[in-house]
């Protein structure tokens, strides 16, 4: 039994050491006929990194010849399936455009969306190619509305909304944390007005209260009743929106001390008025 593993062995290694030598030979003296075969057959036994290379090699001499359309292609998916996703997403949009009547265009025309899409990085970061995506992807719904791909780009797309939504939400609730509570009044007003279905309209608002509450209560007595005023308002807001939230026990009693300070500031300008 061993003598077989080691003759399996023996032979999946010559086999490969003359792959590879064969692979050199026409890499670095083969003509241009046999560079385009050695790619071919290097991508379709998955060997995407070694294709790409003799694509790269050959790509000038093909052009604007009828294998340029295929050769264009195994590229953009060589580079999809070796996860190099912007170069993927480039090199399917530019098929796209140079071969509108090709048979592959509508596939080429999602993986390029979608390349975007798995080249999108996590919320905290640019968001360039999340919003690539977004637009690729829509543009993708407008020109194939009955694609059976349709679904699964209105996934992409409820996702991708999602993260810009946290996105948002993460920088307003920063300034929140660094007492920057002007600041944070403002970018949770934005974010409402932005996202007005968002799954995180609860916590924004809880947030957005809470700032304007700090902000009422620490003000100077100037702007103190009209911060107190706005903060009550906002709880308001919150309570009419969300009648159930889990929030509703804290901002109330919040509430209840903003009423009290907002009474305590009328008193005392009653009685610098009367003296």
């Amino acid at each position: 039994m061993q003598k077989i593993k080691n003759l399996i062995f023996i032979l999946v290694f010559t086999t490969t050491l003359f792959s590879c030598g064969e692979y050199q030979k026409v890499l670095n003296k083969g003509s241009i006929q046999d560079q385009y075969k050695m790619a071919t057959k290097m991508y379709e036994a998955q060997k995407y990194s070694k294709a790409i290379t003799l694509f790269e090699k050959i790509t000038p001499s093909y052009r604007g010849k009828p294998q340029m359309e295929r050769i264009q292609y195994m590229v953009a998916q060589s580079h999809y399936n070796t996860k190099q996703y912007s170069l993927a997403a480039y090199y399917f949009d530019k098929f796209v455009k140079n071969y509108p009547k090709s048979s592959k265009v509508e596939e080429a025309a999602f993986l390029s969306a979608y390349s975007y899409y798995k080249a999108s990085p996590r919320y905290s970061l640019d968001q360039k190619d999340t919003n690539e995506a977004l637009n690729a992807m829509q543009n993708f719904i407008f020109k194939y509305p009955t694609s059976d791909k349709v679904e699964e780009a209105n996934k992409t797309i409820k996702e991708l909304n999602f993260k810009l939504e946290k996105k948002a939400f993460e920088i307003a609730k920063q300034y929140y944390t660094i007492q920057d509570y002007i600041s944070a009044v403002t970018a949770f007003d934005n974010f409402l007005g932005d996202y007005l279905g968002s799954s995180l309209k609860e916590d924004a608002m809880y947030y957005k209260f809470k700032a304007a509450y700090k902000l009422g209560i620490n003000s100077y007595i100037t702007k103190k009743e009209e911060r107190l005023k706005k903060a009550i308002k906002t709880e308001e807001r919150l309570e009419r929106n969300f009648p159930k939230s889990l929030y509703l026990v804290e901002i109330k009693k919040l509430k209840k001390d903003l009423k009290n300070q907002l009474k305590s500031v009328k008193t005392l300008k009653k009685q610098t008025n009367g003296l």
